[in-house]
C-alpha cells in the first residue's frame, strides 16, 4: 500500500526526519506515535506530497509520490492538523467544491457527498456556515473531505486536538468505522488515543523510528514484564527492606504516597505471579498492605522507555551558533542624548559672541518629515508608483 524508504528531511543543519523506513499494509489502523517535535507531521506531509524530502522515496500503490503525483495522491485522503476549511461555505457547499477538485464524477458527486455527510454525522448541519460550527463538527467536515472520493488510505494528523471529551469519543468511533473500509494512519502524541483505536503502532522519536509492531506485540516484547503495585502502611525503609528480599524481582521502587502509605512497585517476569509471596513477606514484617494490583506493561511504559533520551536543547540544533553567540562581545548600551543637548549649529552660532551670526535671531528649525509607510512602496508586476 504505502512504502517509505530511507526518508530524510533536513532544514539547514537540523534533521527533522532521519533515514526512516516503514510499510503500511491494507486494512489496518496505524498509529503514528511520538512526542511533540518528533517529526510526525513532517513525515505525514512528505507522504502526502505536500513537502519534498531531502532524500528517500515514498510509493503509494506502486506510484512514486513525486514521480507520479496524480496517481499516488488519488489513493490518499488527508486531514492535516489544521483542517483546510472555507468558513464562509456550508459543509455541503464545501464538500461539493472538494469533490469537483478531486475529479469525482459529476453524475455521482451529489450521491458521494450525501454518503460522506451521513458517515461523518454532518447531515443535520449541512446548511450551516462552517464558521458557526463547533470545533468537533469542523473536524468532521475535515474528515469528510478526506474520505470523499473513496481513497484507499486515510491519513489523519492529530484529529482530536482541542476537542472536549465527548467530541473525542465521537471522533474515535468515527475512526474505527473508517477502519472497516479504509487503511487509516492516525498521527498523534496521545497514548490513550492510539491504544483505543489502532492495531499497529509506529513510534518515532527525534526523527527516527524506534519501534514498529502490533500493539499486543509491543507490550508483550517489553522484556515480558508484569508490574505489581501496592500501597503499604509503614516506614519507607521497612518497605524497601522487604522489597529487596523478593526473589526474581527485575526491579523495585518505593516512595511515600497518599494517606500515609508507601507506594511500591515490583517488576517481575510476566510468567511469575508473586502476589501471594509479597503478601506473606509484608505480613511477616508487620507492614499491612492496603491495596495491591497487578498489570502487564502498558503502551505508556513502552513509549516512555523508548523515548526517554534527553532532548537536545534548541540552541544546540545548529552547531556553532551557540559558540558564536557566546563569543560575541556585548554591545554597549545606546543612550540617546538629552533633548536639550540637540542644538542646531546656526542656533549655537547666534549665541556665540565670536560668531558672525552673534545677535542674529536663531533660524527656525524645520521639523523632520515623518516617514510614511507608503514611501517604501515598490511597484510590482509592472505597476507605477
Amino acid at each position: 500500500m504505502i512504502e517509505v524508504k530511507h526518508l530524510t528531511k533536513k532544514y539547514g543543519a537540523f534533521t527533522a526526519v532521519n533515514d526512516i523506513s516503514f510499510t503500511v499494509e491494507n486494512g489496518r489502523i496505524y498509529g503514528f506515535l511520538g512526542p511533540n517535535g518528533a517529526g510526525k507531521s513532517t513525515t505525514m506531509n512528505i507522504i502526502t506530497g505536500c513537502l519534498a524530502p531531502t532524500s528517500g522515496t515514498v510509493t503509494v500503490n506502486g506510484h512514486d509520490i513525486y514521480e507520479e503525483p496524480l496517481a499516488a495522491k488519488a489513493s490518499i485522503g488527508y486531514l492535516p492538523e489544521l483542517p483546510p476549511l472555507y468558513p464562509d461555505m456550508t459543509p455541503e457547499e464545501y464538500l461539493l467544491f472538494v469533490g469537483e477538485a478531486k475529479g469525482v464524477d459529476g453524475v455521482h458527486l451529489d450521491v458521494r457527498v450525501e454518503e460522506v455527510m451521513k458517515k461523518t454525522g454532518l447531515t443535520d448541519v449541512r446548511a450551516r456556515l462552517i464558521r458557526n460550527l463547533s470545533k468537533g463538527y469542523r473536524q468532521r467536515v475535515g474528515i469528510a473531505q478526506a474520505i470523499l472520493g473513496d481513497p484507499d488510505v486515510v491519513i489523519l494528523d492529530e484529529p482530536t486536538v482541542g476537542l472536549d471529551p465527548l467530541q473525542i469519543i465521537e471522533i474515535r468511533d468515527l475512526i474505527r468505522t473508517l477502519g472497516e473500509t479504509h487503511t487509516v494512519i492516525l498521527s498523534s502524541h496521545i497514548l490513550s488515543e492510539i491504544s483505543a483505536v489502532c492495531d499497529t503502532v509506529i513510534i518515532i522519536s527525534h526523527g527516527r523510528i524506534v519501534a514498529s509492531d502490533t500493539l499486543s506485540h509491543l507490550t508483550a516484547s517489553a522484556d515480558g514484564r508484569r508490574i505489581v503495585t501496592l500501597d503499604v502502611r509503614g516506614p519507607l525503609d521497612g518497605v524497601r527492606g522487604v522489597l529487596d528480599g523478593i526473589p526474581g524481582a527485575v526491579g523495585t521502587h518505593a516512595e511515600y504516597g497518599m494517606d500515609n502509605c508507601v507506594r511500591a512497585t515490583v517488576e517481575m517476569p510476566s510468567d511469575a505471579d508473586v502476589r501471594e509471596d509479597i503478601f506473606r513477606r509484608f505480613a511477616a514484617a508487620d507492614l499491612p498492605i492496603v491495596q495491591m494490583t497487578s498489570s502487564d506493561v502498558s503502551l505508556e511504559d513502552v513509549f516512555l522507555r523508548l523515548t526517554e533520551e534527553e532532548e537536545t536543547p534548541p540552541e544546540a540544533d545548529v552547531p556553532g551558533i551557540r559558540a558564536a553567540l557566546d563569543a560575541a562581545p556585548d554591545a554597549p548600551d545606546e543612550q540617546a542624548p538629552p533633548e536639550s543637548a540637540e542644538v542646531d549649529a546656526d542656533e549655537a552660532g547666534a549665541k556665540d559672541a565670536d560668531s558672525p551670526y552673534y545677535g542674529a535671531p536663531a533660524p527656525k528649525k524645520e521639523k523632520e518629515k515623518k516617514k510614511n509607510a507608503d514611501d517604501d512602496y515598490t511597484p510590482l508586476f509592472g505597476g507605477k508608483a
